[in-house]
This record gives structure tokens, C-alpha cells and sequence, in this order.
């Protein structure tokens, strides 16, 4: 057995959720928040049999795909000021997963 651990953008979480159920996986759903932005995130959990981890994977994939955004990245003041003043329009690349595929050692459902 295999846990997916599918860190996505918010945006993609319900339908990587859908997709996931509809194919009958248990997915355990996080809110998490990402680094860079501050901006939330949905971390996915799915406990998986080994031979069906590409179809999960495959699942997860033709969901979250990548794409061009742009975002307002405040300009911090200089140090000895402190806070923030300006801000700037800045394009990014956003969705697509990260994705960590774990072996379970035991798995206990009571």
C-alpha cells in the first residue's frame, strides 16, 4: 500500500476530490498554506493499493495543470523602516501538484 500525499491549489481541490471519489479512493482532505504567497492550499491524503497508484496519479494530473496568474507582490521598505509600501504586479505559474507517494508499513482501519 501507498499514501498520496497531493499538495494542490485550492482552486483544483474539489475537482481532484470529485475525480478521486468518483473512482472509489478514500481521500482525507487538508487545509494547508503554501510558502511564497502565504496563499492557501489543499493537501490531499489518499490511501492507495499499489496497483491502482497510476490511476490515482493520472487522476490527480489531468486536474491540476499549470498556468499563468498574476499576483500583487507587496515591495518591502528597507530595513530600517520596516513594513511594506509598494506593490507590483508579478506573473507566476500556479497550479499543477506536488506530489509525495509514501510506502505505509501497516495500515489499521477500526
Amino acid at each position: 500500500m501507498k499514501l498520496v500525499i497531493a499538495i494542490v491549489q485550492d482552486e483544483d481541490a474539489i475537482d481532484v476530490l470529485d475525480s478521486l471519489t468518483d473512482k472509489n479512493f478514500r481521500v482525507t482532505k487538508l487545509a494547508t498554506t503554501g510558502g511564497f504567497l502565504k496563499a492557501g492550499n489543499t493537501t490531499l491524503m489518499v490511501g492507495v493499493e499499489e496497483e491502482k497508484l497510476d490511476q490515482a496519479l493520472d487522476l490527480i494530473k489531468d486536474v491540476c495543470k499549470k498556468r499563468k496568474e498574476t499576483v500583487i507582490a507587496p515591495t518591502p521598505l528597507s530595513s530600517n523602516e520596516g513594513g511594506y509600501i509598494q506593490q507590483c504586479p508579478m506573473q507566476i505559474t500556479v497550479g499543477g501538484a506536488t506530489i509525495f507517494v509514501v510506502d505505509v508499513d501497516k495500515f489499521i482501519k477500526i
